[in-house]
């Protein structure tokens, strides 16, 4: 039976008229039809999917700094925003990373303070007291579920902190965000559609709770913050913003934190020589996690929609067609990284990678993903040895997700240190 890799090579040598990153066996091992679109066929119109590929590094930068051509606007009918009213909620509405300048300003700017450097940095100790709580949970088996045990509820701990709701509200919390992982995943069906806008409207009924409390008394966390927070008309923000915000952060805030941290720990499994040198030189932990990032992205690629007739790489590109930036393809993209096929934390190259995007829309969570990244990696491999895969590497089951590669589960044994 073949592997996982192997499927994906036989995958990609398909004829590119039969080529689709809606099949299983590219999520489950994409990097092969990358470097072959990359070669041949940059950008590319997927025959199932419908939207443009576009997979060199330079092509993918360009667009996501031009928001004049590439657009973040509608690239969701307009009826899925209302779907949730049908089932007694209120619509969605746009936020920061569905609209462009001038509009993005207007709902980015209330949370750039929140996600400060220097905010962040102030949170060290902790996210390190919640990242000991949670390897104290399974230090003593031996053996994890580090995906369900471990990098599920760190970023979910972290941002319901932050939020001022409950951490025994998890379950609530992991299922409002896969609901919303699926809407966006190019696989949801009809029925998937109408149990997201359910679950959607679960959530805007928890939150309005949430709301109405901290307007009364509000405590130090965003929502508070965001009550209060004035905008440029000098306004407050409506329920439906604060909502459309508190999903956004929900969602951002756990799905692309969880499945960095489980792909980094499978690409160090995948890689035990370098594994090796992390534990022998934990100040080469920033150095790996941008290397982790750059080498197996999360978030594989969004999608822009063409304001106008254009073109990328030569390719005429017509008005209102979708667009698939590729980051975790341009991450690879031999022109701008020396053996970009390798994973080495020890690498030279000062191109910037392209995980959290660049330009206007740049992830606003990015300093918090790389502390949780950071401090997880510390301690993991001063408390752990010896880590291994449970099973086969080609039993690991990867989401049906044209935008995020995530891991259903990674289970581990150890050695406790």
């Amino acid at each position: 039976m073949p592997t996982t890799e192997e499927k994906g090579r036989l995958a990609a040598q398909k004829p590119l008229s039969q080529l689709t990153f809606v099949d299983m066996d590219v999520i489950g091992c994409p990097y092969h039809a990358y470097k072959r679109l990359r070669e041949e066929a940059p950008v590319f119109l997927d025959p199932v999917g419908g939207f443009y590929v576009v997979t060199r590094y330079d092509d993918i930068s360009r667009a996501l700094k031009d928001t004049a051509t590439f657009s973040n606007d509608e690239l969701m009918p307009r009826e899925e925003y209302d779907r949730p009213v049908q089932y007694g909620g209120l619509p969605a509405v746009d936020t920061m990373i569905t609209t462009d300048p001038p509009k993005h300003k207007f709902y980015r700017a209330p949370l750039n303070k929140v996600f400060s450097a220097k905010r962040i940095n102030g949170m060290e100790a902790y996210v390190q007291q919640i990242i000991d709580e949670l390897i104290d949970g399974f230090i003593d088996d031996g053996r994890v579920d580090f995906v369900k045990q471990y990098t599920v509820p760190l970023p979910m701990f972290v941002i319901a902190d932050q939020l001022g709701v409950p951490r025994s509200d998890l379950e609530k919390f992991a299922r409002w965000s896969d609901a919303i992982a699926t809407q966006v995943s190019g696989f949801a069906t009809e029925d998937d559609k109408i149990n997201s806008a359910k679950e959607m409207v679960q959530m805007q009924k928890y939150f309005l709770k949430v709301i109405e409390e901290k307007t009364k008394n509000p405590t130090d966390d965003i929502i508070s913050d965001l009550i209060n927070v004035r905008l440029e008309d000098g306004k407050p923000m409506r329920d439906v913003d604060l909502l459309s915000t508190i999903n956004l952060l929900l969602a951002a805030g756990n799905e692309t934190t969880t499945n960095s941290m489980s792909l980094a720990m499978l690409t160090l499994l995948e890689h035990p020589e370098q594994m090796q040198a992390l534990q022998n030189d934990l100040s080469l932990i920033e150095a790996f996690t941008e290397e982790s990032l750059r080498f197996n992205s999360p978030v594989q690629g969004l999608m822009r929609r063409a304001k106008h007739d254009t073109e990328i790489g030569g390719v005429a590109i017509p008005k209102n067609s979708i667009i698939n930036l590729r980051f975790a393809s341009g991450n690879r993209d031999e022109s701008k990284y020396t053996e970009s096929e390798t994973f080495n934390i020890c690498r030279k190259d000062d191109t910037v990678h392209l995980a959290f995007g660049q330009g206007t829309h740049f992830c606003i969570g990015a300093n918090l993903a790389r502390k949780e990244i950071h401090l997880t990696f510390r301690t993991l491999l001063t408390r752990m040895r010896n880590i291994r895969l449970l099973g086969d590497k080609d039993d690991l089951v990867y989401e049906r997700n044209v935008v995020l590669r995530a891991l259903k589960s990674l289970n581990l044994a150890f050695d406790k240190a």
